[in-house]
């Protein structure tokens, strides 16, 4: 079983916590966090882009000339997709970009980038994070007594405290323990955890 410190505010060791072998010591497995990545991306995507065609665009019902005589190419509307203000041509449509992934694959990359965190030593566990008030100084301050770099900040609950002293910091992000993702993580640094956050983690990817 993987062994971590726990730390409290001021970076001192009080103890220590034995992590999950199935959670926090699971192989690298690239293909599985790629296609998870993928598919986190494509959710957010809102699909709504739209072109017009030539039948959709308004205008164009008579014939810009006759067929014969003029000397010119002939046209049948001027809003063919060669004429300015004229339709386009395979223009994007409305579609959704949904993905199915596996609930099991995904539970596995989760499992994936936090071994590979923790093997990078970039897994930190406190075991408690509280401030006294709201101000972005005092997460700051702790952030460099941790020497964190783009940290992800996962709780166990909600802390209105600790989410608005860090939403002013850049490249920071606090996430509550059921927001948990892959992409976030890999954008990341260090990954922060919680005892308490530690916990709710083994008991629902275990």
């Amino acid at each position: 079983m993987p062994t971590v410190d726990i730390f409290d505010m001021n970076r001192q060791v009080v103890g220590q916590m034995e992590l999950r072998d199935d959670i926090f010591d699971v192989p690298a497995n690239s293909h599985v966090v790629h296609e998870v990545v993928l598919y986190q991306l494509a959710k957010r995507r809102r699909g709504t882009a739209k072109t017009k065609g030539r039948s959709e665009v308004s205008g164009g019902g008579k014939k810009p000339w006759r067929q014969k005589g003029t000397g010119r190419a002939r046209a049948g509307t001027s809003r063919s997709p060669l004429w300015r203000g004229g339709g386009t041509i395979h223009g994007p449509q409305p579609r959704s970009y949904e993905m199915r992934v596996p609930k099991k694959v995904r539970r596995l990359a989760l499992k994936v980038v936090l071994s590979q965190k923790l093997r990078e030593q970039a897994l930190v566990v406190v075991d408690q994070l509280s401030f006294p008030e709201i101000k972005t100084k005092n997460f700051f301050s702790w952030m460099q007594r941790f020497e964190l770099r783009k940290p992800l900040v996962v709780i166990a609950g909600k802390d209105e405290v600790v989410e608005k002293s860090a939403r002013n910091i850049p490249n920071v992000k606090v996430l509550r323990c059921e927001g948990l993702n892959v992409f976030d993580m890999l954008k990341h640094g260090n990954v922060v955890l919680t005892k308490d956050t530690v916990s709710k983690i083994e008991e629902s990817l275990g």
